[in-house]
């Protein structure tokens, strides 16, 4: 089972990028092999918002947890 910790630290390391775009990205939940995120700023209306989440914070979070399965964006 993933925790939120260990979500919660991959988060904080791609946040930075996220920033300096003028968005950022909070997590809203943790269900088992899942996670939800909502982004924030000007990454939620962003064009390239799935692919950021999808081939950046996705990516992260499979590279570093390897049980991670999907991530599930709200808006």
């Amino acid at each position: 089972m993933v925790s939120r910790e260990q979500v919660l630290a991959v988060l904080d390391r791609v946040r930075p990028f996220l920033q300096a775009d003028g968005g950022d990205i909070e997590l809203v939940a943790v269900d088992g092999q899942s996670a939800t995120v909502r982004l924030t700023g000007f990454c939620a209306a962003c064009p390239s918002a799935h692919m950021t989440l999808h081939l950046g914070v996705e990516a992260a979070l499979r590279d570093e947890i390897p049980e991670f399965e999907t991530l599930l964006l709200v808006t």
